[in-house]
């Protein structure tokens, strides 16, 4: 049984035996637990630790159900972990480490490392290329960072005499309109790497809808039927716009300013990941999605995947002694 609602969220998982065997749903198709470090099906549960126990001979027998996933290592129980993954994969601004701890009653810091956690397990890592002929394509950029009204006046003015938001992170888009969207953080805008990034993720015979930034120019051939709209004069000409990808920065800068507040730019493709794993998997006609299936879908990506507290704070490699 999965719960519908974040109500009966709480409730179904605040019980650990409802927590147990929906991990062993998620994780083994038959519903027979396997020995993450061998593969045995020789498993014995053991109640009152709330372990298993492997009778293969190797170094690690016993073992939890958050082995081999995004949940490893962690002292926090499932019965915390499983209503945090449903707060965040159905808050359509996000959902900040503050309301994790106030909510679940942990720490903040243990609340931001769950965030980022789970938000490795809504990564996507293999797309197929978006549109085809037929289809449509908007592809734009942003920047992400502070607001000018809210630099001190000698940070402002450098960047006026720099020629633009240069201190700024940019992020470049891509949205088959009625389909599914992709971003990523791209270190420039200039014409080669816009242009590799449109033929890496667009099939081609797509329909492409940009801006008039001259790094599009030249995509117009055999490839794409190209359109520019040129923001200085108007915003739609007909089907000619941008819009569906100024919606989708609307929604992301919603929860990057309105949510999370302060983003470093050493983590931003991780908020990228997240709320591009929620916009593909958003309520539409053709894809009814509700809360509970979203559960179930994120969770079926928690294997496998894992990120520890050295990685998140960019402390790999770095020595532990003073």
């Amino acid at each position: 049984m999965t719960p519908k609602t974040l109500q009966q969220a709480i409730q179904h998982f605040s019980n650990f035996d409802n927590c147990r065997e929906f991990m062993v749903s998620i994780r083994w198709d038959d519903g027979k637990v396997r020995c993450p470090y061998c593969g045995a099906d020789k498993i014995t549960y053991l109640e009152k630790a709330r372990l298993y126990r492997c009778y293969s001979d190797h170094p690690k027998q016993k073992f939890s159900l958050k082995v081999g996933t995004i949940f490893e290592d962690s002292p926090i129980p499932l019965e915390k972990w499983l209503p945090a993954v449903w707060l965040i994969v159905n808050a359509k601004n996000g959902i900040s480490s503050y309301e994790i701890h106030r909510s679940l009653g942990v720490t903040q810091k243990t609340a931001w490392f769950m965030l980022h956690r789970i938000r490795l397990a809504m990564q996507t890592k293999s797309f197929a290329k978006l549109g085809g002929r037929g289809s449509e394509v908007e592809v734009d950029e942003t920047f992400i960072g502070g607001k000018a009204r809210h630099m001190h006046r000698d940070v402002h003015h450098r960047r006026i005499v720099a020629g633009g938001p240069h201190d700024k992170t940019i992020v470049m888009g891509m949205l088959e309109r009625g389909g599914k969207v992709r971003a990523e953080v791209i270190p420039h805008r200039r014409k080669k790497l816009i242009q590799q990034e449109v033929r890496d993720h667009v099939a081609a015979g797509s329909a492409l809808m940009t801006d008039k930034l001259l790094s599009y120019e030249g995509l117009m051939g055999r490839d794409y039927c190209h359109q520019m709209i040129d923001h200085a004069e108007k915003y739609v000409d007909g089907k000619v716009h941008t819009n569906g990808m100024e919606n989708f920065w609307s929604l992301l800068k919603r929860g990057l300013k309105g949510t999370y507040i302060a983003t470093e730019p050493f983590h931003l493709f991780r908020y990228l990941d997240e709320q591009v794993w929620r916009y593909n998997n958003r309520a539409t006609k053709d894809n009814p999605m509700n809360d509970g299936n979203r559960f179930q879908l994120a969770m079926s990506q928690i294997v496998g995947k894992r990120l520890t507290f050295a990685e998140v704070t960019g402390k790999v490699g770095l020595s532990t002694n003073n």
